[in-house]
């Protein structure tokens, strides 16, 4: 019984990595340049929209990976997960609307990521553009359809840098990073 008790507080021996890699997928998803020149909404949404992007190019590829590639992207979405329900209760949602809005930012989350991975995998910036503007941009002028156009761009190209990525080298870190300011 103790024993059980006791784990809840024991830390990964992962958790070093984890909080790295927690880190960068945040860094990356916060670079000014998606919500000044991109045109993402700098609201939480936004900025969610821009964790998804993020995540799902990083935690992706990650997952691909052979051991323990898989159960690292699980920890770093399971640490995002943390991290969004602390965020929650410091913008004051109370602790009974936590669950509810925590089940809605995981089936928003699961959606996108499910909506990006495959164009990602695949390189199909057409796709992932039409992706992109239906979550992140909503009413699909022509001006949000070349910013999405430019956002797939971008996570496409942060993702080809992430293509040569070993155990090894994701042990070692960082990530290869992209800066969203240079993709035009």
């Amino acid at each position: 019984m103790f024993a059980q008790l006791f784990s809840l507080f024991r830390r990964s021996p992962n958790q070093p990595l984890i909080d790295r890699l927690h880190g960068e997928i945040m860094a990356a998803a916060r670079q000014p340049a998606l919500f000044t020149e991109y045109g993402v909404a700098d609201t939480v949404a936004g900025r969610f929209e821009a964790l998804c992007l993020s995540a799902a190019v990083a935690l992706g590829r990650i997952a691909a990976l052979p051991d323990p590639g898989p159960a690292v992207a699980q920890e770093v979405t399971d640490a995002l997960f943390r991290h969004l329900d602390v965020a929650l209760r410091e913008i004051g949602v109370g602790d009974v609307s936590v669950p509810k809005k925590m089940k809605t930012l995981a089936q928003g989350y699961l959606g996108r990521v499910g909506a990006y991975s495959g164009p990602l995998e695949r390189g199909d910036s057409e796709a992932l553009a039409r992706a992109i503007a239906r979550n992140v941009f909503g009413d699909g002028s022509r001006a949000q359809d070349a910013q999405a156009q430019r956002m797939a761009r971008y996570a496409l190209s942060w993702r080809a840098e992430l293509a040569d990525l070993t155990v090894e080298r994701l042990l070692a870190g960082p990530l290869p990073q992209r800066d969203a300011q240079h993709v035009s």
